[in-house]
């Protein structure tokens, strides 16, 4: 039967978190869902009593009414911030969703493809790779326009449409000079500042990032340059894990987390650099996910103590013996503004740092972005599982874009990234040019000649 009891395991073991509670409410206006639909059970205090329900027997991890309040949850961690008693709450959602998973099987058909692809794609590299080259290959060859243009992906499904969209949404949209003219590529060597790299920092370049926003971890790589660093990015590395962990697959985040602390412990206790805030707040977690793991526990805990942002690297190098970072030069007259990942924001704790890194380039034209610390609706695959809530959500986020009247919208994470352009073009907003902070400041070192061009 669907609503028979099963054993809780997770939550059972997460029982001093799920106490932690004092059920005070602070964390109700925190939450994007709570605020839209003011239903006490899509809070994070309603969850927590769902779980412990669950925990305590009352309550079946396959009860509808548990289902359907866990995984309307963004995971934002937003709750975390304004919580006083410190519950650890996306843990808590991790434990629940893993119980949930454990009890039923995948019954619609967007869920049996998830559990596909995580299962027997995402955790195997080669596959992984060849799926992206076949959504990058349709990307950059106009199949997914065509697709959009013709209606024919809506025609199987709207899923379908806005996932193309999605996957449209992550080319690159070249900045522009006031003239109109594109920017030339960049092109620099890879050890041009060998001479002078004081710090050796290892790049996480990311699933997602490296197969859809290489560019960006192109940009990552020349910014960590010019600031004296030498960047290695290690050949093994893999997926980070947070879809498998969002989806209540722990076991496989688990053994991804596993290869990753192996593919960088050639790098001894060098930085590990993200910029991607959901893969960047995973790598943190790895000293709580393999916590119970006699031969990676102590590994994974010297592993998270090492990842940063790399808007937290260079304010690590600002921060140490009074070095001074690369300025860059003046910008172009594009109104800017900034949007925070809440897995940046909440899981990474960096807060102030992007803002920094932005103010790098000399005379831009920042505006703030009311509701910058709100969810956009992405959350990793939120927005294709949960469409009418991720639809609402990112509403919103577009309206006070647009009340900043900017050109520009710097965001660090791909998930991110890719809800906010496709948003953004189907409300047509078509001006809007979404970016990574990085990217920004890689153009703005180019304008000032900071790099070497290769021959």
């Amino acid at each position: 039967m669907e609503n028979s009891l099963q054993p809780a395991g997770a939550l059972h073991a997460a029982e001093d978190k799920l106490l932690a509670c004092v059920h005070c409410g602070l964390c109700l206006e925190a939450c994007p869902t709570y605020v839209l639909t003011g239903d006490e059970n899509d809070s994070p205090r309603g969850r927590i009593y769902l779980m412990r329900g669950v925990k305590e027997g009352r309550l079946a991890a396959t009860a509808t009414t548990f289902k359907r309040h866990i995984n309307r949850c963004l995971g934002c961690r937003a709750c975390e911030a304004a919580c006083p008693a410190g519950v650890e709450y996306g843990q808590l959602l991790e434990a629940a969703r893993e119980d949930q998973t454990r009890a039923s099987q995948p019954r619609t058909i967007t869920t049996r493809l998830l559990h596909f692809a995580l299962r027997h794609v995402w955790i195997h590299p080669a596959r992984l790779r060849l799926a992206f080259t076949a959504a990058r290959l349709a990307r950059d060859t106009n199949l997914t326009k065509l697709l959009l243009k013709t209606r024919l992906a809506r025609f199987v499904s709207l899923r379908l449409e806005f996932a193309l969209w999605l996957l449209e949404a992550s080319s690159a949209v070249k900045a522009t000079d006031k003239s109109g003219a594109i920017q030339r590529t960049r092109s620099v060597s890879q050890n041009e500042n060998s001479s002078q790299a004081t710090q050796p920092v290892s790049l996480f370049t990311g699933c997602v990032t490296e197969s859809l926003f290489a560019r960006v971890n192109h940009a990552t790589r020349r910014v960590l340059e010019a600031n004296d660093c030498q960047v290695t990015a290690p050949q093994k590395q893999v997926c980070c894990g947070a879809l498998h962990a969002h989806a209540g697959d722990m076991e496989g985040a688990r053994t991804l987390a596993r290869h990753n602390i192996e593919a960088f412990a050639d790098a001894g206790s060098a930085p590990v650099i993200t910029n991607a805030g959901g893969c960047g707040a995973m790598l943190l977690s790895y000293d709580h996910l393999l916590a119970d793991d006699e031969n990676y526990a102590q590994r994974a805990r010297l592993f998270s103590r090492r990842v940063r942002d790399i808007s937290q690297q260079l304010e690590a190098i600002e921060n140490t013996n009074g070095a001074s970072l690369r300025q860059g030069a003046k910008s172009d007259e594009s109104v800017t503004t900034y949007d925070a990942s809440c897995h940046l924001l909440y899981g990474q704790r960096a807060s102030e740092a992007p803002l920094k890194m932005l103010s790098l380039i000399p005379d831009l034209r920042f505006v703030p972005l009311a509701g910058s610390e709100v969810c956009c609706g992405g959350a990793g695959v939120y927005n294709l599982l949960e469409m009418e809530m991720a639809e609402r959500v990112l509403k919103e986020k577009l309206e006070h874009i647009k009340e900043t009247g900017a050109e520009v919208l710097a965001t660090g994470n791909p998930g991110c990234h890719m809800q906010i352009a496709a948003g953004a073009r189907l409300a047509g907003m078509n001006r809007l040019r979404v970016c990574h902070p990085v990217e920004l400041l890689d153009e703005s070192y180019e304008r000032a000649g900071l790099y070497q061009k290769e021959k």
